[in-house]
C-alpha cells in the first residue's frame, strides 16, 4: 500500500535540488518527454501537453516522445467552433494533467471529456479545472481536447472510400490520449490500471461510443456518465447525406477541395440545415463497421460495457437548462399550445395528449411550463439513461446510478438544471458558470459527491446498491442525500411502451 509519507517523498523529488516546494516549479519526467508544469498549493499542474497530431479529416497519429524539455504550463487549442473558447485550432491533440502525488504513487486516475455534444467545447474551461479535485490527494485528474464537428465527426466514407476515418476520428483522438495516460500517467502519481472517464452530456456520449469501439478495449476500467448517452449512433446513409449537405454549405463537390478550406469556412457551414433534424447539422459517431462495429446500447450492453463498471447519472430538471424560464415562448406557453413543442422535443413517439394528461393527473398544480420542463427531462434526457441502465442490468454488469435533485441557489427557475453537477464534481464554485453558489449546503454536497465517485473509481463501487431491475437502487443527491428505489416510476412506465431513437442516428 502506498503510504502518504511516500507520496510526499515522490511530489519532493520534482524539485530542483535544493528548493522549497512553494518556489521550484514541478517537473515530470515519463516516456512522453520531460514536463514543466505550475503549482497552486500542493497540487502541480500540466497544462498543453501534445499526445497525437491531426491532418484533417484523418485518423491522429501519436506525438513522438520529446527530445528537449517541454514547458507544460499554457493550455492547448480548443477545436475550431462556435463562440468565446480561445485559442483555436484543429490540431488540437493536448491535454492536462492535476495531481499531487509523487511519481509512481498509484492514485486512481480520473480522465475527463468534455461536453458540448459532438460540436463544441474544451478540456481548459474554469469549471473542470481539476485543481480542486486533484488537492483531495486520492486521485490524478486528466482532462482532453480532441477533435470536433466537422473535424471529428463528418463522415467522408460515402463520398470518398479513402476517408472512412473522418467519421470518428475525435473518438480516435480519445482512444490515443488514453494511451498516453496508459503509457505515461504513473509518473504523475498515477495507476494506469485504474482509470475511470467521466464525461458529462457530449462528454457521456463519447464515453458510451468508445464501449463500442474495439480499439478503446482495456484502456480503462470504469466509466461515469453525466446526463449523457448514446444508445445507438448514425448509420453511413444518413451519415453520408449529411456530409453532402455541409459540403454544400461549403461550396464544394469533392473532399480534396474541402481539405483545402480554411477551418472558418467549416465552422460556418455547420450552421446548415440536418436533413432529418430540425436543427443544425449534426455530426456524431457513425457504425461504419470498422472503427465502431456496432451500437453501444442496441440491441444490448456491447461487449466493452459489458467489461468496464459503470455509474450513470443525470439532473432532476435537464431542460431546464435548455429553454429559458423567462422567456416570452415559456412565459406565454398554454395547455392548447403544449402539444407541438412538446412532441418536438420527445424522442419517442408517444401522444402529447397522453403526455399532458398523464402529467396533469399527477401533477395537478404544475403549469404549462413546468409539465414540459418535466416531461422532455423525463421523456428525452433520462429515457437513454434508462436504456442503458437496463441493458446493463441485463448483462448482468453491475452499474450504479444517481440523480441530482440540488436546485442551483444562484439560477432563479433553472432547479437542478444540467450541467450542474459539473462544478460539485470539481468543487468550482467560483467558476462562471458553476451554477451552485458558494455557500455551506453546495460545499457539504460537493464533498459528498466527490467522496462517492472517488471511492468508484479507486475500488469500483460507490457505496450504495447496483441497478437491478427489481430495485432500482438510486442515489439521490441533495441537502439530504439518500438511496431511493424506483424514483419517477410512474414517469418511467408512461414512456416504456414506447420506442426510443437516439437524436442524430
Amino acid at each position: 500500500m502506498t503510504t502518504r509519507r511516500a507520496v510526499l517523498a515522490g511530489a519532493a523529488a520534482w524539485l530542483a535540488p535544493g528548493a522549497r516546494a512553494a518556489e521550484a516549479p514541478p517537473v515530470v519526467a515519463c516516456p512522453a518527454g520531460r514536463f514543466t508544469g505550475t503549482r497552486t498549493g500542493k497540487v502541480a499542474t500540466f497544462r498543453g501537453m501534445r499526445y497525437g497530431h491531426a491532418a484533417r479529416f484523418a485518423a491522429p497519429v501519436a506525438e513522438p516522445p520529446a527530445t528537449l524539455p517541454v514547458f507544460a504550463q499554457r493550455p492547448g487549442p480548443a477545436c475550431p467552433q462556435r463562440g468565446k473558447r480561445r485559442p483555436q485550432d484543429e490540431n488540437c491533440l493536448t491535454l492536462n494533467v492535476w495531481t499531487a502525488a509523487g511519481a509512481n504513487a498509484g492514485l486512481p486516475v480520473i480522465v475527463w471529456i468534455h461536453g458540448g455534444a459532438y460540436a463544441f467545447g474544451s478540456a481548459n474551461d474554469d469549471v473542470t479545472d481539476g485543481t480542486q479535485l486533484a488537492a483531495r490527494d486520492d486521485v490524478v485528474v486528466v482532462s482532453v481536447n480532441h477533435r470536433l464537428n466537422a473535424f471529428g465527426y463528418l463522415y467522408l466514407g460515402g463520398v470518398d472510400p479513402d476517408c472512412g476515418a473522418s467519421a470518428n476520428a475525435g473518438q480516435l483522438d480519445l482512444v490515443l490520449a488514453l494511451r498516453w495516460v496508459r503509457a505515461n500517467i504513473a509518473a504523475f502519481g498515477g495507476d494506469p490500471a485504474r482509470v475511470t472517464l467521466i464525461g458529462q452530456s457530449g462528454g457521456g456520449g463519447k464515453i458510451a461510443t468508445l464501449l463500442a469501439m474495439p480499439s478503446a478495449r482495456g484502456l480503462f476500467q470504469r466509466a461515469v456518465t453525466m446526463s449523457g448517452q448514446q444508445v445507438t449512433v448514425s448509420n453511413t446513409e444518413r451519415a453520408t447525406e449529411r456530409a453532402r449537405a455541409f459540403m454544400t454549405a461549403c461550396g464544394v463537390t469533392d473532399v480534396a477541395a474541402l481539405r483545402g478550406l480554411p477551418a472558418e469556412r467549416l465552422v460556418a457551414a455547420l450552421d446548415a440545415p440536418d436533413p432529418f433534424e430540425r436543427s443544425p447539422l449534426y455530426t456524431g459517431p457513425v457504425l461504419d463497421g470498422v472503427i465502431i462495429d456496432r451500437h453501444p446500447f442496441s440491441p444490448d450492453a456491447a461487449p466493452g460495457a459489458r467489461s468496464v463498471t459503470m455509474m450513470l447519472g443525470g439532473t432532476r430538471d435537464e431542460t431546464r437548462d435548455f429553454f429559458d424560464p423567462v422567456s416570452t415562448e415559456m412565459r406565454e406557453l398554454s395547455w392548447e399550445t403544449l402539444p407541438d413543442p412538446l412532441a418536438a422535443e420527445l424522442p419517442v413517439p408517444i401522444p402529447p395528449s397522453l403526455v399532458i394528461e398523464t402529467y396533469r393527473r399527477h401533477l395537478p398544480h404544475a403549469s404549462p411550463a413546468e409539465v414540459f420542463y418535466a416531461a422532455t427531462t423525463d421523456g428525452r434526457s433520462w429515457r437513454p439513461q434508462i436504456e442503458e441502465a437496463e441493458a446493463l442490468a441485463r448483462a448482468g454488469t453491475p452499474a450504479y446510478v444517481y440523480q441530482l435533485d440540488f436546485a442551483s441557489p444562484t439560477r432563479p427557475g433553472r432547479g437542478a438544471f444540467h450541467g450542474l453537477d459539473i462544478a460539485l464534481l470539481f468543487g468550482t464554485f467560483d467558476a462562471t458558470d458553476a451554477g451552485t453558489g458558494t455557500g455551506s449546503a453546495a460545499r457539504a454536497l460537493s464533498r459528498e459527491m466527490q467522496d462517492r465517485i472517488i471511492a468508484f473509481a479507486a475500488h469500483g463501487s460507490p457505496g450504495w446498491p447496483p441497478y437491478r431491475p427489481t430495485q432500482r437502487a438510486t442515489m439521490i443527491f441533495d441537502a439530504h442525500t439518500q438511496v431511493v428505489r424506483d424514483p419517477r416510476r410512474w414517469q418511467r412506465l408512461l414512456f416504456a411502451p414506447y420506442p426510443y431513437t437516439q437524436p442524430g442516428s
